[in-house]
């Protein structure tokens, strides 16, 4: 038996809290909050996108940073056995649209709720409102913790502090600080799923519209990196949304100025089908000017730029419009350019990407390489994934590596 502290009551503190407790090991939790999971909380707009349903193969293709760490811990706590984790806990799981699990009730406060219970059978210890300020080491291995309230002795300690995004919650960056005082390499953090702030000015007269089933392209100057196929939304710093978020976390490690983004705004459209469908309407109103003709096309307030960029003043007549500025009109549909100018603020982002370099981490336990019975999980990780539940899932099998790999 070893007494175990847990740094951080959050998805990868709670799990890892119980599998090293069901182990028969003595598990104290500490969190500076007055209550676990308050990142939880809001997550999914307060309804939790639990995980993905999908295999471990499946799921490592999602993962934007180092999959091949990760394939350990999502074999040994899978998806699947996520979903069983929480229906043996008592919380029924749906699964909605895209392949998302949520919890029946649509509260994430059941999903804390399951993680406590699960602790709270297996006798942990919490310390709500005690942060825990340094953890020292002696030739090599944990000597001991040092809280705002005092210094305790334990055999091994788990930090899952979390990472920078939503700092409200409590993410400030302490466990940055605790690996990188001990001598572990921090990859530079940066924001993942978050917004993009674009160049220029044309999108705030578009603030608010919704874009539903385009194709976002991303490219490093000429290098086509990845296509994302879905929603996204205009607002008045940019662009947002589902595939612009999952774009994010793709480029926040590039030199911005060499991203480019183009919207397919007809995907389903070849450029020879998109061509006869705009002759078509053409045909159909002969005497109306082009801003007029486009609007079974094209959501009204994109018209306007997409007419600008083609080169083309809104109140030209049909009839007057050459083939050439045709054939430039499909091509600005099809390639709608966008520049990006910088993230949005770790506020706004939905996770860290970067963290505790994980060359230095033992996959199949999450303990440092170098200090013996140190462990890192979750978001502290150089771990990031897409939207989806996949992020929590990594927060999961992390914390449940490092905590079941904790026995006599």
């Amino acid at each position: 038996m070893k007494n175990v502290a847990v740094i951080g009551a959050g998805a990868a503190g709670l799990i890892a809290a119980y599998a090293a407790a069901e182990n028969g090991n003595n598990v104290t939790v500490f969190e500076k909050n007055e209550k676990s999971g308050k990142k939880i909380y809001i997550t999914g707009k307060g309804r939790c996108n639990v995980t993905h349903k999908c295999s471990p193969e499946e799921f490592l293709l999602n993962v934007v940073n180092n999959p091949k760490f990760l394939m350990s811990a999502i074999y040994g706590f899978s998806p699947d056995n996520c979903v069983e984790f929480f229906k043996n806990g008592g919380l029924e799981l749906k699964l909605e649209r895209g392949a998302r699990y949520f919890p029946v009730t649509d509260k994430a406060s059941d999903v804390i709720k399951c993680l406590e219970k699960y602790c709270l059978k297996e006798a942990v210890i919490f310390k709500f409102k005690e942060q825990v300020k340094k953890i020292r080491v002696l030739n090599s291995t944990l000597s001991d913790i040092i809280t705002d309230k005092g210094i305790y002795k334990f055999d091994c300690a788990i930090v899952c502090t979390g990472g920078l995004s939503y700092p409200s919650t409590g993410s400030t960056g302490d466990g940055y600080n605790f690996a990188s005082a001990v001598g572990h390499n921090i990859i530079p953090l940066k924001q993942g799923l978050c917004g993009l702030n674009l160049k220029g000015d044309f999108y705030k007269s578009m603030q608010g519209l919704n874009l539903k089933n385009v194709n976002l392209r991303v490219y490093v100057e000429d290098k086509h990196l990845k296509d994302f196929f879905g929603e996204m939304l205009f607002t008045h710093f940019g662009v947002s949304g589902p595939i612009v978020l999952s774009a994010s976390s793709v480029i926040n490690r590039l030199e911005l100025d060499r991203v480019k983004l183009f919207i397919d705004l007809k995907p389903a459209l070849t450029e020879k089908v998109l061509d006869d469908r705009i002759l078509r309407d053409f045909n159909a109103n002969k005497n109306k000017n082009i801003n007029n003709c486009l609007k079974d096309l094209l959501p009204v307030t994109i018209i306007c730029e997409t007419l600008k960029r083609s080169n083309i003043k809104e109140n030209k007549p049909v009839n007057a419009i050459s083939k050439s500025e045709r054939m430039l009109l499909v091509q600005t549909i099809k390639n709608f350019k966008l520049e990006v100018s910088s993230l949005r603020d770790f506020s706004e982002a939905i996770i860290t990407s970067g963290g505790v370099d994980v060359k230095e981490i033992n996959p199949k336990t999450m303990e440092s390489k170098l200090v013996k019975g140190l462990y890192f999980c979750g978001e502290l990780l150089d771990l990031d994934a897409f939207t989806g539940g996949y992020n929590l899932q990594i927060a999961f099998s992390t914390g449940y590596a490092a905590g079941n790999s904790i026995k006599d």
